[in-house]
């Protein structure tokens, strides 16, 4: 089969080809990010962002083609982000997909944007087997699921309020460091010192797999307070140990998932994914544990067109029927373990 998938349900939109062929092989993937457009307002306008899918949505399918070499004439199915995000933004995707899917008369199959990101460490060279824990870090979501097979996922814990990423990006704002926040916080964070600015451990000890991240954005913003005018080594330093505390914590749940679950493998996916500390810390600490850590390559950390692709060719395969083209609708608001 050839897949083609489509993700645009917020601020990138995404093309990929993905061929079951020969055990699955990613044939090409296009991107274009909306960051610069969204960075002079602070975050994302959603009017904005759908626009700009309308803009980009074909121009990132000819490319795709073009460097895969094959036509539309060629493709079985269309997958597409159905939600969760923004509902303008998806219904851009969902609307071209349909529309196409009906001019081809090939199925379409609606794919949960998480469960995009928890699958795409199977793109890798070294993919993790079934079952693993996936930790999902992103800006909107941050939890802990057991995964048992493609559509077989059990929630293990999730954040009581602000998700990881979105604590990352508001204490960047509140630091005035512009958007997105978070990479620009991270990198201001590995010239602090380490162990000098002591912030709270949210949930740490709560004996669950909860996480609860909001109380962050206000010890920080007291620390600074206190601090009155702060050295540049000093707004570093904050930055560190707000970095410190927030990895401290995904470290420590994700690794008491593991083992609760009674399993070896850990999965870590979604944007906070790319973060090096996280990263570090992790795989210092499972390898003492001896538990194998899996994450996507870089470039698949953030939304992309390959992981729905990938996605919805392994429904495809494990036997979920694709829908006739014709009638949609999106889910903005979408829990993963009802999908």
């Amino acid at each position: 089969m050839l897949v083609l998938g489509i993700e645009s349900s917020c601020d990138e939109t995404g093309m990929a080809l993905y061929s079951t062929d020969a055990g699955g092989t990613l044939l090409a993937h296009a991107l274009h990010s909306q960051v610069c457009m969204h960075a002079d307002y602070g975050g994302v306008v959603p009017e904005l962002a759908s626009r700009d899918h309308i803009r980009r949505i074909v121009p990132l399918l000819r490319q795709v083609l073009a460097d895969s070499g094959r036509s539309l004439a060629e493709l079985d199915a269309i997958a597409y982000t159905q939600g969760p995000g923004l509902a303008g933004a998806l219904l851009v995707g969902a609307a071209f997909a349909e529309a196409l899917a009906t001019a081809l008369a090939v199925p379409t199959v609606p794919v949960h944007h998480l469960e995009g990101h928890l699958l795409s460490p199977l793109l890798s060279a070294t993919p993790p087997r079934f079952p693993f824990v996936a930790l999902l870090v992103s800006g909107g979501h941050s939890q802990l699921m057991r995964v048992t097979g493609v559509g077989e996922y059990e929630l293990m814990g999730e954040t009581l309020d602000d998700a990881a990423g979105e604590a990352f990006d508001k204490t960047a704002k509140l630091r005035g460091l512009g958007y997105p926040g978070g990479p620009a916080l991270a990198a201001l964070a590995e010239s602090g010192r380490a162990g000098q600015v002591k912030l709270p451990r949210p949930m740490l000890q709560s004996g669950d797999l909860d996480f609860s991240f909001s109380g962050l954005k206000t010890a920080v913003l007291t620390k600074v307070r206190e601090g009155g005018t702060l050295s540049d080594q000093q707004r570093a330093d904050i930055a560190c140990g707000f970095q410190e505390a927030i990895v401290e914590v995904l470290v420590s749940k994700a690794l008491r998932a593991v083992k609760v679950s009674g399993l070896r493998q850990l999965v870590v996916a979604g944007g906070v994914g790319a973060n090096r500390e996280l990263r570090r810390q992790l795989d210092a600490q499972a390898a003492r544990a001896k538990i194998a850590v899996y994450y996507p390559e870089l470039e698949f950390c953030t939304d992309n067109g390959a992981m729905i692709a990938l996605a919805g060719a392994l429904r495809l395969q494990c036997g979920v029927a694709g829908k006739p083209p014709g009638a949609f609708a999106v889910r903005p608001r979408w829990p993963l373990t009802g999908a």
